[in-house]
């Protein structure tokens, strides 16, 4: 659906939003086995997905993981798979799994909902370096 290689994860993220690109920076800079791509959620990829899993973009629009072998996680969910796979020390985040939903995504929707008041968004998408240009789906 998505010419996503099977071995790979996809993260969508809010193209325009300054937390959200300084969040896919990092987990680039710490994904040293490689496992993530990455696309906007406003890419026409990002569109698709959203479509085909009927996500309602008025509640969860900020973080989306897509593979397919294990098809979408969103909010919190989503953050601690990603968090899981970079590595000591990150890896040990996972462990807030065992937290139910509810109240993880209570606090991840906080911070999603006041993201651009602290931490402002951009006009336009991150356009990626020649470098990261393998790892971004558009």
């Amino acid at each position: 659906m998505t010419g996503l290689p099977k071995n790979k994860q996809l993260i969508l993220f809010d193209g325009v939003c300054n937390l959200c690109n300084s969040s896919v920076q990092y987990v680039i800079r710490h994904d040293k086995n490689d496992h993530f791509m990455f696309a906007p959620l406003q890419s026409s990829i990002g569109q698709q997905i959203i479509e085909n899993y009927k996500i309602d973009t008025q509640k969860t629009d900020s973080i989306l993981v897509y593979s397919e072998l294990h098809g979408l996680s969103t909010k919190s969910t989503a953050a601690l798979n990603v968090a899981k796979q970079l590595g000591f020390p990150r890896n040990l985040l996972a462990i807030f799994i065992i937290v139910p939903a509810f109240i993880r995504n209570w606090v991840y929707d906080f911070i999603a909902k006041n993201r651009y008041k602290w931490y402002g968004k951009k006009d336009e998408c991150m356009i990626p370096t020649p470098e990261l240009k393998s790892k971004f789906l558009v």
